[in-house]
């Protein structure tokens, strides 16, 4: 046994062998002749055999069920051998009727699906006392083999993973804030969910193989699917309705809200304060999942209650205070990713290459570095990020391939430092946030004045300007006093207090960009 596939799952696969008789299987039979029916039409004439693999409904409920059809006129057998799996079926004038009523109604076609209560009894016996776990050192070795520093950020993700308590992560864009949360669901263990089930004579479809990852072993009911505990990400894209479980017309299923499909993972709202409805409105609408474990979706008009066992996690480069008390009690845990440092910058830019089996010069590794090294020490004093590490080595590849050369060389870095927008527009003093965003004003209380000066200008301070004992200084509406003071410390640079004095909305400069 392991932690992927310990006693628990071993019961569970007992429990989940493939019914053979109709109430074990627990859907009306009138449901099961109608989907037969169903894809019978749909197909024409079909072999027993693919029946068996669209439905997932064992051989002798499907033999009964077909000469159930096949009596009443509404199949008939056109071929095939001896064995039962390789009989021809199709639909007869009465059958096509049939179906085509059938179809109105439910136009569902595919995986028979798993009852109500089969489901039900069935996350519960998974999710009950999930929390907290014991995660072996060895699975969160290779969870977080590739992230590179970021070891405080790395100890609250295994702390939210230990709980199952929610986090907030925040901080400026490019810090791998997406990608550092998106290793958490690695840290959790797996759980069986259906593909489907039925409600009232509707199907509700559960596994999205977009989220959810099968495992290699699988339970003998292929109605069922063990997945890896699910990661589901939304960004800027989310709205209310998106929260909801809504109709699919064209498959005949409701198709469950990313509430649901994060079930025994992670839900991630990224990009908070970004989403098209007012993120106060989502926030509010998550809260009562987060909270019991619980939500209610509506299957023709009535209410299913069904689990919604997440840890949530949310993430923005806005400022802190997007979250509200009553929000940040459901994500208590917190990670502030601030811009890396170079040594770090430099191991995820060589990760990359790596990855992309590209050599490159220490010469143009120097140069990357000098863009954002500080210009008190000789650079360009550009803020660094990874998401940078990560554009460069990919611009990198393509310039050297067009210039038809075997490896990066300090030409190569040179024209690719010069493709990337994001450089570029640093490098001439554009902030392409400037219309959306906000200045604040700090006074800075220190006895250090100009080593804070210094320090506060490789911060990125657009202006500093000093009083008898404090700075003055003008930075992005993200930068709060805590970040402010947490930066000056770690310079060993003594801080009094922090005041903010005013906010107001930065001029809009336009610039005309030339090549």
């Amino acid at each position: 046994m392991n932690y992927y596939h310990d006693d628990l799952m071993e019961q569970i696969f007992e429990i989940l062998k493939q019914p053979k008789c109709i109430e074990d299987l627990k859907l009306s039979e009138g449901f099961v002749k109608n989907l037969i029916l169903k894809i019978i039409s749909s197909y024409g004439t079909i072999k027993t055999s693919r029946m068996n693999e669209i439905t997932g409904i064992h051989w002798d409920i499907l033999e009964k069920n077909l000469r159930d059809l096949e009596e009443d006129g509404f199949c008939a057998p056109t071929g095939g051998g001896f064995l039962f799996s390789s009989v021809e079926y199709t639909v007869t004038k009465k059958g096509h009727e049939k179906a085509r009523r059938a179809l109105e109604e439910n136009p569902y076609i595919g995986m028979a699906p798993v009852s109500y209560d089969d489901y039900y009894s069935m996350m519960e016996a998974q999710l009950k006392g999930r929390h907290p776990i014991i995660i072996p050192e060895e699975v969160i070795e290779e969870t977080f083999a590739d992230v590179v520093g970021v070891e405080h950020a790395k100890r609250v993700l295994l702390e939210s993973c230990t709980i199952g308590k929610g986090i907030f992560v925040y901080g400026p864009p490019g810090t791998g804030k997406t990608f550092t949360v998106s290793k958490m669901s690695d840290l959790l263990p797996p759980l069986v969910v259906p593909k489907f089930i039925e409600f009232g004579g509707a199907v509700v479809q559960f596994y999205d193989p977009d989220f959810h990852k099968a495992t290699p072993e699988q339970p003998e009911d292929p109605r069922w699917v063990k997945i890896r505990a699910p990661f589901v990400l939304t960004g800027a894209e989310l709205s209310l309705n998106k929260l909801e479980t809504n109709y699919n017309p064209d498959k005949g299923v409701y198709e469950t809200s990313p509430i649901i499909k994060a079930n025994g993972g992670v839900l991630l709202i990224d990009d908070l304060g970004r989403q098209r409805d007012d993120h106060e409105l989502i926030l509010n609408r998550l809260i009562v999942p987060m909270e019991n474990k619980k939500d209610v979706i509506y299957v023709r008009g009535v209410p299913v209650v069904v689990h919604s066992h997440f840890i949530p996690a949310f993430s923005t480069n806005l400022d802190i205070s997007i979250m509200d008390e009553a929000h940040l009690r459901r994500a208590p845990l917190h990670i502030l990713l601030s811009n890396p440092p170079l040594d770090e910058l430099a191991k995820v830019f060589r990760k990359n290459l790596n990855d992309l089996e590209e050599t490159c010069s220490e010469e143009a590794v120097e140069r990357f570095l000098k863009v954002y090294t500080p210009i008190s020490e000789g650079g360009e004093g550009l803020m660094p990020s990874f998401a940078h590490a990560r554009d460069l080595a990919q611009i990198a590849q393509s310039v050297r391939i067009n210039r038809k050369k075997e490896s990066i060389d300090l030409d190569i870095m040179e024209e690719t430092l010069g493709k990337h927008i994001l450089i570029y527009l640093q490098r001439i003093n554009i902030d392409v946030a400037d219309i959306e965003k906000k200045v604040r004003s700090y006074r800075v209380k220190t006895d250090d004045l100009e080593a804070a000066a210094n320090a506060l200008a490789d911060y990125g301070a657009y202006t500093i300007s000093q009083e008898a004992d404090a700075l003055l200084l003008d930075v992005e509406e993200t930068i709060t006093p805590v970040q402010l003071a947490d930066y000056l410390q770690k310079k060993n640079i003594n801080v009094e207090r922090v005041d903010l004095i005013t906010e107001s909305v930065r001029e809009l400069r336009k610039a005309l960009l030339q090549s």
